[in-house]
């Protein structure tokens, strides 16, 4: 884990104005700045970011976070990665963790690593430029000048050693650990990539991790990836989410294919949200990524058994992945197309209109799984709810669960309640309306944005004392996690601490409303004391109200001496309240 401290320092030392202004360029607007939102379309601006809490909101689609949730969401990486991110833009070292730095690679290699990377990139594209042979090849598949420069396109010419001429050192360390040289038994070394176009493979940071390779003409294989290295992990990376981080937000739907070669034809034709898994099936961490950006994934695979087989993989990992609002379809081309070809011959309206109408999850898992039974038969059907319970307790969607135990019931005959017991499901049976809670919301609500405003107040919060509502949880964990911290920390802190944790969307409902409702600075802590005095006049209220009600079941006689002594003082200061 990294250091607490660490994170603090780094939140900071990174100003989120300055930061998010990078990306997305902000104008003054009273107090804080404010700009048309990065993470869905707006005409007007919505997207606040303050600068005196370090927070952005948007008050159109409901994104929130810090720097580091900006990084995260922006770039649509890991809360590791976004870390390291705004470290390096500090000039601060992720510091180790456990005797163990978090990258395995030696101190510098990874830098090394995407140096080489880079000046290979370079050759490789001087080499397009006067290869007259990869220029044709490029034409006769209708990419232009434009799209080639977009994806830094390349080409490996033919020959064993044509990367000598880059490196002086063609026996570095460093070209072998990249993957772009292999040796033999020997110890001879030869380029991987000849007679290839090559496309390089990007991180969200811009960096080049790795190279597609497609053979020019005939030859095996057709496409060539580089090896894992310690920049390149193909379970995690998509190619062409960089350049698709536009229109996926413009969009909000990510086009899942299974070539790079996709992604290019149909950026080629103006269908600019596509991405590429590298010689892999789809993974939980690439559907993972793209969900942090987009509420819909549509995969898109040829129409064969191995295209199915490639879309049923894709579902079962995603499964967990799902949210209700999240949605995923699948589009299955005629046999023997591919989105390059079917988007050539077909044009962009007829492919946006196959994703448009892309079958939904539902309905692919139910039709594969019912074309594994026989359903006219009694042991089919129970075949049907035998193939469906492991795919339904991995569901965390109680909305989308429930629709499919429906229409398992209906397509199985058996009641709704059988299929719930029979797959181990809990029932979703419209809950008991929750007791109502005591005492004056209002007063717990004003003390959370309280303690937002001005953190160090929440030391003085009497935790014990504090009434049975919404808030409670969130003002208990306030308390902790300041009185725990040798000084005042600040929102951003105390945003990245709660992370993850149940009282996390309150937070953020809370630290909204202070944008458009902020505290007087100077008025503050006399509405924080006003605000507990108000809280024990309630808990006094109430004591007296429980001991006025055993009063009247037992009289005075039957009260212990101290609920006696209690009673007497309460009368008194209610006496005094008038």
């Amino acid at each position: 884990m990294i250091p607490d401290s660490f994170i603090q320092d780094l939140l900071a030392r990174v100003d989120i104005v300055d930061l998010v202004d990078s990306y997305v360029p902000l104008k003054k607007s009273g107090a804080n700045y404010a700009a048309c939102c990065p993470f869905h379309n707006e005409k007007s601006p919505s997207f606040t970011v303050s600068p005196t809490k370090q927070f952005y909101h948007c008050f159109g689609c409901g994104a929130h976070g810090t720097a580091i949730g900006f990084v995260m969401e922006y770039q649509g990486i890991g809360f590791i990665d976004a870390i390291k991110e705004l470290a390096s833009r500090a000039g601060m070292q992720v510091p180790e963790s456990e005797g163990r730095a978090f990258n395995d690679e030696k101190p510098g290699q990874t830098r090394a690593l995407i140096d080489v990377m880079a000046r290979a990139a370079q050759y490789y594209k001087e080499q397009l430029k006067v290869s007259q042979r990869a220029i044709e090849y490029c034409r006769k598949r209708g990419l232009t000048g434009e799209i080639a420069a977009r994806f830094g396109m390349g080409y490996a010419p033919d020959g064993w050693q044509n990367l000598e001429a880059v490196f002086s050192d063609y026996n570095a360390a460093e070209l072998k650990i990249a993957g772009l040289v292999i040796e033999n038994e020997t110890g001879r070394r030869y380029d991987r990539f000849r007679e290839r176009l090559m496309i390089p493979i990007v991180n969200p940071k811009g960096d080049i991790i790795a190279f597609g390779g497609r053979i020019i003409d005939q030859g095996e294989p057709k496409y060539l990836n580089s090896p894992e290295t310690p920049l390149f992990e193909k379970g995690r990376e998509l190619f062409g989410l960089p350049q698709a981080r536009q229109a996926l937000r413009d969009t909000n739907t990510a086009i899942i294919t299974e070539g790079y070669m996709d992604v290019i034809a149909l950026a080629q034709s103006g269908v600019g949200n596509a991405v590429a898994t590298l010689g892999t099936a789809t993974t939980a961490s690439h559907v993972n990524k793209l969900l942090r950006q987009v509420d819909r994934i549509v995969f898109c695979f040829d129409g064969d058994s191995a295209g199915r087989k490639a879309a049923w993989r894709a579902l079962e990992n995603s499964l967990e992945a799902l949210a209700d609002n999240k949605r995923l379809g699948f589009v299955f081309l005629p046999q023997g197309d591919d989105p390059d070809s079917h988007i050539r011959a077909h044009g962009k309206a007829e492919f946006e209109r196959l994703v448009k109408q892309a079958m939904p999850l539902s309905d692919f898992l139910l039709r594969e799984l019912a074309q594994r039974c026989d359903l006219t038969s009694s042991e089919g059907k129970a075949q049907l709810i035998y193939e469906a319970k492991p795919l339904l307790l991995r569901l965390p969607t109680p909305l989308l669960r429930l629709q499919l135990v429906k229409r398992l019931a209906e397509a199985s005959g058996f009641a709704q309640s059988e299929v719930e017991r029979l797959c181990e499901l809990k029932s979703y049976a419209p809950a008991a309306p929750p007791k109502a809670k005591r005492p004056a919301p209002s007063l717990t609500r004003n003390l959370v944005r309280i303690i937002l405003h001005k953190p160090g107040l929440a030391r003085a919060l009497p935790v014990d004392r504090l009434p049975d509502t919404a808030e409670r949880p969130l003002l208990i964990l306030l308390h902790d996690l300041v009185a725990g911290h040798p000084d005042a920390p600040g929102y951003a802190y105390l945003r990245e601490q709660i992370r993850g944790r149940p009282e996390e969307a309150l937070l953020e409902t809370f630290a909204s409303e202070l944008l458009d409702h902020p505290f007087d600075e100077g008025a503050v802590e006399t509405e924080f004391r006003a605000t507990l005095e108000k809280l024990q006049q309630g808990d006094q209220k109430r004591a007296f109200s429980e001991l006025q009600t055993r009063v009247q079941k037992l009289g005075v006689a039957g009260l212990t001496r101290e609920e006696k002594q209690a009673y007497i003082d309460l009368l008194g200061n209610r006496g005094n309240h008038g």
